[in-house]
Parts: structure tokens; C-alpha cells; sequence
């Protein structure tokens, strides 16, 4: 027990102070996120929209994800993560208050659409303060430490919002994500103050510079990356848009019940993640192979869900896409930030969140209409096929990189 104490303890050496603080924002701000997971219960049984014009409004929610992930990158490559960090997140906090005001369709949709346009375009932002704080070695559990406190939160968060939900309501949900945003971002700007920015040297290298400009839309291997990391969140979407639906549906959970079956995931990661991340660095597995694996792992827990009628099924289940989501986002965000050029880091990481992003649009609209005409076994097997698509892609992008192309 004790070496597994120190193992554990090990595993968040040497990492810099910035990445600590920038955890702890984002355990604040995810901690409030409270009524992300409960969305599409809140559309249909509070708003009493349907499951087909939740799932439009739920597109909105990724369309404005897109533009936030392209605005956010153009955005940090002139004027850096920083600066794009506090703005994103304040206004944030102040269009999540307002959010609660709105109950017509379109006034939902275009809500959602400006909100998310705003919130995302703080992801690119903070992958690339990780590059910035980080080195290659310590990268990968700079992310994981990251993750963890984003998870955390996400633990606290949908925990305590059943509980608000059972006796308070949804709208003083979105009071709290709103003051959580602000808060955070004030705590950001106390603790970590802003790096001199490095630009490159456009008077001696201009030629150099004017060839690098569009250099991510000409990385091939970069966009079967991309399309790879598309399907994952195709396959993981289902996992925050239907699995509470059918949590609910088939096996009669409440919100608070659902809440604590998150749990699962959340504490897997809290307890696992760091530790597991720690012990493959020290293996000789390509970051490329780390990625398969998570892909084959996710898709497999979507396909066992077609059996229905055994709720430790859903345990298992979770389980499996837990380990493959262990492996899958780190070694992504990792695989994208070695492969962005100096100085054009914005540019590389809006594809990643954009991709993460269309994926939301798409999966939410068909997940949901599969549901409503099909029902949930034939929208699992359809989910488990995106994991499958997503190992296809894997295993030409690990080809490609292993001869350096």
C-alpha cells in the first residue's frame, strides 16, 4: 500500500507551478460546470422539447464549439493564450447567467451558439499554455494533471447538481456556472502571470515564415490525425447526450442517481490516470500505438451496451471507455502539440478542438434521432462503429509516422 502511495505521489514530481495553477482554475471552473451533463435532460423534460429539436439545439452547442475552436486559435497566435484565457473565460461566466433566460427554440439555439463560441475558443488557449510551461518529457502528465482536475471537477460538479436539480431546480444551475467561469479566471490572473511572448523573426526569415504560414493544411498525416480524433468524440459525445437519456429511460435512474454513476468515470480517472500515464512513459509504446488502443477500447464499450437487460452492464461499460478516454485524450493533445510548428501552436490546436467540436454537431443530431426512431440498441451499434473507424485511421496514422512522413 505504501509503494503504491508513492507511486502515486511520483507521478506529479517535477512539474512546473503554471500547470498546477492552471489545473486548479479549471477544477474551479469545472467543478461549476454543472449543467453541461444534464442538457439534454434539460431540454427535454424540463423545456419539454423533443429528443429531434434537442438534438438540433445541441448542434448549435457544437457549431458555436467550431467557431470558438477557429476563433481561439487565430486568436492566440496573435495575441497569445493568455490574453485569450481571461477574455474567453469571463464573458463566458456572464453568457451562462444570461442562458437561463431563454426557453423559445431559436432563442436556445442562437444562446447556445454565442456561448459556445465564446467558451471554446478558450481550448485552444490552454493547450497551448501547456507547451509553453511544459517540456516533451513531462507533456504527457502535464496533460494528465490537467485532465485529472477538469475531472475532478467534472466529478464534484454533476454530483452536487443532481442534488440542485432534485430540490432547487435547473436555473440555479446556471447562476453557478456563470460565477464559477468569473471566479476562475480571477484566480488564473492572481496566480500565473503572462510569458513574454516569443515570436518568431519575421524581418530575417520572412521567407521562412511566409512558407510556414498555412503548413497545417498541408500536413496529410496531420489531417488523418484529425479525422482519427473526430471519430473518438463522435463515440464519446454518446457517452454525455444519450447515455443519460437512457440511464434514465431504460433503467429508470433520476438525475441524482445518474450523477453518482459518473462517479465511476470520475474516480477511475482521479485514482488511475496520473499513476497509469506515469508508468507508459517509461515504456517503449509510440504515442500513435497508446492511440489505437484507446480507440478499440471505446468502441468495444459502446457494442457491449446492446445487451439491455442487466443494469452491471453499464458498469462495465464505463469501465472500458474510461481506460480507453486514459489513453485516448492525453496521447491526442500530445501527438497534436509535438506536431505544431513554433509559433504557429493557435493554428494546430484550433483544428484539434474544431475537430473535437464538429464532432459534438454530428454526433448529437444523428445519436439522438437514431434514438428517437431506431432506439438506443441500434445507436450503440452505430457508436461502436465509429471506434472501429477511428482504429482504421489509427493504424494508417501510426504507419505514416513511423516512416516519418
Amino acid at each position: 500500500m505504501k509503494k503504491m502511495y508513492t507511486n502515486y505521489i511520483a507521478s506529479f514530481k517535477g512539474l512546473p507551478k503554471e500547470i498546477w495553477y492552471i489545473s486548479l482554475i479549471s477544477l474551479v471552473n469545472r467543478a461549476g460546470t454543472m449543467v453541461i451533463p444534464f442538457l439534454s435532460l434539460y431540454l427535454t423534460t424540463n423545456l419539454e422539447f423533443s429528443k429531434d429539436d434537442a438534438g438540433w439545439i445541441l448542434a448549435f452547442f457544437g457549431i458555436g464549439s467550431v467557431i470558438g475552436g477557429w476563433l481561439g486559435g487565430k486568436l492566440t497566435d496573435v495575441f497569445g493564450f493568455y490574453k485569450v484565457m481571461i477574455v474567453s473565460l469571463f464573458l463566458t461566466g456572464l453568457c451562462f447567467i444570461g442562458l437561463q433566460y431563454m426557453s423559445s427554440f431559436w432563442g436556445l439555439c442562437f444562446g447556445i451558439l454565442i456561448t459556445m463560441s465564446i467558451a471554446d475558443s478558450f481550448r485552444p488557449a490552454i493547450y497551448v499554455s501547456i507547451k509553453t510551461y511544459t517540456t516533451e518529457e513531462n507533456r504527457t502528465r502535464a496533460i494528465g494533471l490537467l485532465r485529472l482536475a477538469i475531472n475532478l471537477g467534472m466529478g464534484i460538479g454533476p454530483t452536487l447538481a443532481g442534488l440542485i436539480i432534485v430540490s432547487k431546480g435547473y436555473n440555479m444551475l446556471f447562476w453557478i456556472d456563470g460565477i464559477t467561469c468569473i471566479l476562475a479566471i480571477l484566480l488564473f490572473s492572481y496566480l500565473v502571470k503572462e510569458p513574454k511572448k516569443q515570436s518568431l523573426e519575421v524581418d530575417s526569415e520572412s521567407e521562412e515564415v511566409s512558407k510556414l504560414k498555412n503548413i497545417v493544411y498541408r500536413d496529410f498525416t496531420y489531417w488523418i490525425f484529425i479525422a482519427m480524433f473526430f471519430f473518438m468524440g463522435m463515440l464519446f459525445f454518446q457517452l454525455i447526450i444519450t447515455m443519460p437519456l437512457y440511464y434514465e429511460g431504460v433503467f429508470g435512474l433520476n438525475e441524482f442517481q445518474i450523477g453518482l454513476f459518473w462517479m465511476i468515470n470520475i474516480g477511475l480517472i482521479i485514482v488511475l490516470e496520473m499513476p497509469f500515464l506515469n508508468y507508459l512513459e517509461k515504456q517503449s509504446i509510440t504515442v500513435t500505438q497508446l492511440i489505437l488502443y484507446a480507440c478499440l477500447l471505446m468502441s468495444i464499450s459502446f457494442y457491449i451496451l446492446y445487451q439491455n437487460f442487466w443494469i452491471g452492464i453499464l458498469i462495465i461499460s464505463m469501465a472500458l471507455i474510461t481506460f480507453g478516454e486514459m489513453l485516448g485524450f492525453p496521447y491526442t493533445n500530445r501527438f497534436a502539440l509535438s506536431r505544431a510548428k513554433e509559433g504557429f501552436e493557435g493554428s494546430y490546436m484550433a483544428l484539434y478542438a474544431m475537430a473535437f467540436s464538429l464532432s459534438h454537431i454530428f454526433s448529437s443530431k444523428i445519436g439522438l434521432s437514431i434514438v428517437e426512431r431506431f432506439g438506443y440498441q441500434i445507436n450503440w451499434l452505430v457508436t461502436g462503429t465509429y471506434g472501429l473507424i477511428a482504429v482504421i485511421l489509427s493504424y494508417w496514422l501510426h504507419n505514416r509516422v513511423k516512416k516519418n512522413l
